[in-house]
């Protein structure tokens, strides 16, 4: 599929809708997409994304900003029509006629209103135009920008359905302010938020990213890490039979076991059989993640502190502990702790963990995280974006389906 994005600036100019067609171009390209950015101002940043320079499309355009100048006094100048036909013939020299085309701003804004009337003339003269149009932000709901609009011809243009086109916006208060200044229904409006890069913004290690891909941790919900050897006073198995009673409660439980087995003690080869075959009798298979099976080394450090960034909460079921470093690695983090009742581990913990007795029912300590976490807001937040925020998941979700809609070769 081809794909033109359009605005007034890109990357590596710095700017919200700039950092947004850049994440939206790599998505596209990632999925196998051929991909171009055109805008007045910019540079490749992509060796996959070719940038086209259009001086004419940017907002700050010497020429552009001349008749801006005007029109913000609510008078239509003479250059203005000239202008609209000179970028309207930079738009047929430039865009791909096969490709599907994605306007950010320049149809609900007026920072360059000849661009956004040779746009609409495009639309109304071809019939092979695909033109979606993707709003964030709209001048006419906009208090900051009531004293340069008027009636008429070309403000009109940014409170106009634009017939044929797409409607896009990245928030439901902006689906229902568009929906209201074009008097059309909000249903024929999709939104699609903008988004955020788990990987980048947690700054996980290349490893970490191998891992939480390969091992789907993106749909586990909570995701409880166990950061042990395996070793019998670990208690492993509470954490096992705990999980089962919090499938009744949350969608997808998974528990994430870090550690390698024990070096030290032959019956751990033994111990890590029976967990197994605990795991397989519960039914919990692909809720339960021993990393020793992916590894016989102990993870280096910089991947467990990324683990604990990704995870939602400590589990740490053990029958002894000498100090209990977990408790002071989930407290930085700032995770949920859900521990043992024991000297060691409640000196360090104090009133911030959630304890229960090494030997308690498991469906009571599955009742203790569940009361827990389904009112605690930073796991209910942090659920939230994982499950619909990041930009992976808005692109399988949202955008694809988007572009299937409007790719002219089905």
């Amino acid at each position: 599929m081809k794909v033109d994005i359009l605005h007034y600036s890109a990357a590596p100019i710095v700017g919200g809708v700039e950092t947004v067609i850049s994440r939206h171009a790599n998505l596209m390209a990632d999925a196998g997409n051929s991909v171009r950015i055109l805008a007045g101002r910019g540079a490749q940043t992509d060796f996959r994304i070719p940038f086209v320079e259009l001086p004419l499309v940017d907002s700050l355009h010497p020429d552009v900003l001349a008749v801006k100048t005007v029109l913000d006094q609510g008078i239509v100048p003479p250059e203005f029509e000239e202008l609209s036909r000179r970028i309207q013939t930079e738009l047929e020299t430039n865009l791909n006629p096969d490709a599907i085309l994605i306007a950010h701003n320049v149809c609900s804004l007026h920072k360059n209103l000849a661009l956004t009337a040779a746009l609409h003339r495009l639309l109304e003269e071809s019939s092979r135009l695909r033109l979606v149009l993707w709003h964030h932000d709209l001048a006419w709901t906009s208090a900051r920008y009531q004293n340069e609009l008027y009636p008429g011809y070309p403000w009109n243009l940014l409170r106009t359905t634009w017939p044929g086109a797409s409607q896009v916006v990245v928030s439901e208060l902006r689906r229902q302010e568009l929906a209201t200044l074009l008097d059309i229904s909000p249903d024929t409006i999709q939104v699609i938020p903008n988004g955020i890069d788990l990987n980048k913004f947690l700054a996980l290690n290349p490893q970490t990213i191998e891992l939480y891909t390969q091992l789907s941790l993106i749909e586990a919900e909570p995701l409880f890490i166990l950061p042990v050897r395996i070793t019998r006073r670990k208690n492993i198995e509470l954490a096992l039979r705990t999980l089962a009673f919090l499938t009744d409660s949350f969608s997808h439980p998974v528990l994430l076991v870090t550690g390698p087995l024990g070096a030290h003690n032959p019956d751990n080869a033994n111990y890590f059989d029976e967990l197994k075959n605990l795991q397989d009798e519960l039914s919990l298979d692909g809720q339960v993640i021993f990393l020793a099976e992916t590894s016989k080394n102990y993870l280096p450090d910089k991947v467990i502190a990324d683990l604990y960034r990704v995870a939602d909460a400590l589990f740490l079921p053990s029958q002894e502990e000498g100090f209990g470093i977990p408790i002071l690695e989930a407290g930085l983090i700032g995770i949920p702790i859900f521990c043992s009742d024991i000297p060691s581990l409640h000196v360090l913990a104090g009133n911030q963990a959630v304890y229960f007795s090494p030997q308690a029912e498991p469906s009571i300590v599955a009742q203790k995280i569940s009361d827990h976490l389904e009112i605690d807001p930073t796991y209910m937040m942090r659920r939230r974006v994982r499950k619909h925020f990041t930009w992976d998941q808005i692109y399988q979700q949202q955008i694809a389906p988007l572009l299937d809609e409007n790719d002219g070769s089905q």
